[in-house]
Formats: structure tokens, C-alpha cells, sequence
């Protein structure tokens, strides 16, 4: 007898769902947009007369220096956005399709429907960040070269050094992640409404990064989820620098199971009329 909610179903609904369609086809488009935008603009090297000074006056330099460019834009919003998606829509979704106590009546155990949803959600994220750079390496070579990683220093990493701190970067950054996908799973057991689990996180995520901004809320705000986001930079460099990885890490996982836990307490306790 096939169970009522199987993995295999589980995740065919969820790739085949117009909101992933377009999360993955906005990470696919944003390499190429980036491609058009450099092609139309003027090369700022030109401008400063050879010299450079930033990572983005790099981006066209080589496949290595346009993903990382690519990677550093998406981290700061869009791959937020898409982790508040998939995890914060999970469990809503079959609220508004009213199919959610109909899968419990099935019988669907609470704490396996809710760990379905979260496994595939959190899935989802980590596929579209390991996509991301993947696509990102295609376009830039096939628009500016194959040639390794050069930092605004001048200084090379080779692809056998920028490969595997590439992977370490984007699994840290998934990391960081996990709690405004734990936020956003935590309110979609709250509402009925995608957008409100969704658009609740994402807003909770623009709060953090105020707060963060604040010197004011040293030392505490090291522990606000995104105070370390942009430590995974750290892993690309000549000499890596691990400190600010490894508590990013341990906040992001404290946040990612506080929240998780409480998304499990609610949704255990709470009455299912959708």
C-alpha cells in the first residue's frame, strides 16, 4: 500500500509548482542579465585607467571572478527570498488549496506531514544554491574566459584552490540561510496566507540587517541572524580566515532550530480548519 504522502510525490509537486518554476528561472536569468547589463555599460577599468580596485571591475575578467560576483548579489537578497519561499509556503499552500486536513485525515501524522514539507523546502533551498554558482561558472566562461580567480590585489587562486573554497562558500552560505527559512517555516504554521508567511520573513530579515548595522548593539548583535552572511567572502581569500565562518555557523544553526522547534510546537497544538 503506497503511503498518502510519499517523498517522491511530495517533491514532483513541489518541482512542478509555478513558484519554483520562476525562483529557479529568476537565479538561471540572473548571470545572463548581468552578461546584457556588462555588455551596455561602460567598462569601468577604462574609466580608471587600467586600474582595479573592486571585486566588480573584475567580474569580467574570467568565469571565476563573474560567479563570485554573481553569488555575492544573489546571497544578499535573492537567494533570501527564495529560501523564505520554499520553506514559508510549504505548509500555507495546502492551507489555501483547503487540502490540509484532508492529508491528516488520510491519516497523515502531524510531525511527518510538517518534516516532509520541511525537508523538501530546505532541499530546495540547497539545490538552487548549488545551481546558482554552477550556471554562473557556465555563462562567465562562455562570456569572458576560462581564466581562475584574481582578486583586486592582484593575486591568483587556481581553479584546483577556487573550486572546492568555492563549494565550502556557497554550503556556508546555505547555512545562513536556515534561519530565515526556520522564520518563515514557523510563520506558515501560523497563517493561511503564503505571502504573509513569506513577505514575514523576508521583513525579519531587512529588520535583522538594520539592527545589525547599529554599533550601539555590541556585542549582541553578533548573534542576529545575517550578522556573519558575508563571511563565506573569507573563504576565497589567499590566506582563508575561518573565525567568522564558524560563528556564523553556530548562530545560524541556534536560530534554524529554535525556530524549527517552535514550528513543530504550533502546528502540533494548533486546529486544522483548512
Amino acid at each position: 500500500m503506497r503511503e498518502p504522502l510519499s517523498w517522491r510525490a511530495e517533491w514532483r509537486r513541489q518541482l512542478g509548482r509555478r513558484r519554483t518554476l520562476v525562483a529557479f528561472g529568476l537565479l538561471a536569468a540572473l548571470p545572463i542579465i548581468l552578461v546584457i547589463a556588462f555588455a551596455f555599460g561602460e567598462d569601468d577599468r577604462n574609466q580608471r585607467g587600467g586600474a582595479t580596485t573592486r571585486i566588480f571591475d573584475l567580474a569580467q575578467s574570467g568565469a571565476a571572478n563573474f560567479s563570485l560576483v554573481v553569488v555575492f548579489l544573489a546571497s544578499e537578497l535573492l537567494l533570501v527570498l527564495v529560501a523564505a519561499l520554499f520553506c514559508g509556503d510549504a505548509v500555507p499552500s495546502e492551507a489555501s488549496w483547503a487540502s490540509l486536513r484532508y492529508l491528516l485525515v488520510a491519516p497523515v501524522r502531524r510531525a511527518r506531514l510538517l518534516t516532509s514539507k520541511a525537508v523538501v523546502g530546505i532541499s530546495s533551498t540547497a539545490l538552487a544554491t548549488v545551481l546558482l554558482p554552477a550556471w554562473a561558472l557556465v555563462v562567465g566562461g562562455i562570456a569572458y574566459g576560462w581564466e581562475p580567480l584574481t582578486n583586486p590585489l592582484g593575486e591568483n587562486l587556481t581553479w584546483g584552490q577556487f573550486l572546492p573554497r568555492l563549494a565550502l562558500a556557497c554550503a556556508y552560505i546555505f547555512v545562513t540561510l536556515l534561519p530565515i527559512a526556520a522564520i518563515a517555516f514557523w510563520l506558515g504554521t501560523r497563517s493561511d496566507a503564503p505571502l504573509a508567511a513569506v513577505g514575514g520573513a523576508v521583513l525579519i530579515s531587512i529588520l535583522a540587517n538594520i539592527l545589525d548595522q547599529l554599533d550601539a548593539l555590541d556585542p549582541y548583535r553578533n548573534a542576529l541572524p545575517g550578522h556573519y552572511n558575508r563571511a563565506w567572502q573569507d573563504a576565497l581569500a589567499i590566506e582563508p580566515q575561518w573565525t567568522d565562518m564558524i560563528h556564523g555557523t553556530l548562530w545560524s544553526l541556534v536560530w534554524a532550530v529554535a525556530f524549527t522547534m517552535l514550528a513543530y510546537r504550533r502546528f502540533r497544538r494548533v486546529d486544522i480548519l483548512s
